[in-house]
């Protein structure tokens, strides 16, 4: 039916960034891919995020929070407080008073995901008449600028995004969606304490090990080497092929921002002009707000028409990639 963005008004550029990172300015614009990022103020936890875009989706709609059935956070788990519903808290926010809600976690893969498990649930179940997905993600604050391992992270911003489904008109249709994991990279990408296998002390705090971090930066670059180009391609050629499309049906495809020469590969490989495709460089890296951001983007520039297959696609550590299809009306 509509979606919603939230980009908190503070930004961080690349060309600042990279002296805190100890590059010059171009390495962080032109390889690590991002010249501008939002910064989150004191107030935009991920439920507060999530909400505020949730609010966009809904006043776009002329939708009321609480004719709501069904809420699903798909969002980052660095929120507000650890062991706690998000989800819960962006209904109670908005007061979406009889919706259900719980979360569904897939990292950056997390968007098209968790549309496929709205989409199913309002499909076997027609009580499921409006259905809300909301995510948000403030990582950049898990990223330590001093660590040479995590660089390729500091494209990380805050933000959040709201999908809102309903059973008929609306800005789209959901079609076909496929996804994979490799789980040898399961531990890729961690922040070693904080959980069970080493929970936070004194000690942990004085070590620095409340950020993300990379065990084995080889061996993942040895893998993602081999794997990551082909996970991108077999979600998107098989969720267009279930929704009765093929490459060449792309008129927009709205990805996870990844460095530039990543992105430009993938465009050869799509066979896809690069004017169909939004680099979220300006924004930064929000996790599974990244397909919302892009469809925002591409609505402003006037990218999509009536009838135009839009192609979300994500990959997350994990290692996991999604990818879902939309038919504008």
């Amino acid at each position: 039916l509509s979606w919603g963005l939230y980009l908190p008004p503070r930004t961080e550029r690349g060309r600042d960034a990279a002296r805190a990172l100890g590059l010059p300015p171009d390495v962080v614009e032109e390889k690590i891919g991002f010249r501008r990022k939002h910064l989150p103020g004191r107030r935009d936890g991920c439920a507060a995020m999530a909400a505020r875009a949730s609010r966009t989706a809904l006043r776009r709609a002329g939708v009321r929070a609480a004719q709501i059935d069904l809420l699903v956070y798909c969002g980052s788990e660095y929120k507000e407080h650890i062991v706690w519903s998000a989800a819960s808290s962006v209904a109670s926010t908005i007061g979406a008073r009889r919706a259900l809600c719980f979360e569904v976690y897939a990292l950056c893969a997390g968007l098209p995901i968790a549309l496929k498990a709205a989409r199913d649930m309002m499909a076997c179940d027609p009580r499921l008449r409006r259905v809300l997905v909301a995510t948000a993600s403030r990582e950049g604050d898990l990223i330590d600028y001093r660590n040479p391992r995590t660089r390729w992270m500091s494209n990380f911003g805050a933000g959040g995004g709201a999908v809102l489904l309903g059973r008929a008109g609306g800005k789209a249709e959901v079609l076909g969606f496929r996804a994979m994991t490799d789980s040898r990279l399961s531990m890729s990408v961690v922040q070693p304490a904080g959980g069970t296998a080493m929970p936070a002390s004194r000690e942990t705090v004085r070590r620095g090990l409340h950020v993300l971090d990379v065990r084995d930066m080889e061996r993942m670059r040895e893998i993602l080497e081999k794997i990551s180009m082909p996970g991108y391609l077999r979600t998107i050629g098989g969720a267009l092929r279930d929704s009765g499309f093929g490459l060449r049906d792309i008129r927009l495809l709205a990805v996870t921002l990844m460095k530039p020469s990543f992105h430009a590969e993938l465009l050869r490989a799509l066979r896809l002009d690069p004017a169909r495709a939004v680099y979220l460089d300006d924004v930064g890296h929000m996790q599974s707000v990244d397909q919302v951001a892009a469809l925002e983007i591409a609505q402003r520039r006037r990218m999509l028409r009536r009838g135009d297959i839009a192609v979300l696609a994500a990959a997350g550590t994990g290692y996991t990639w999604s990818a879902i299809v939309l038919r504008m009306r």
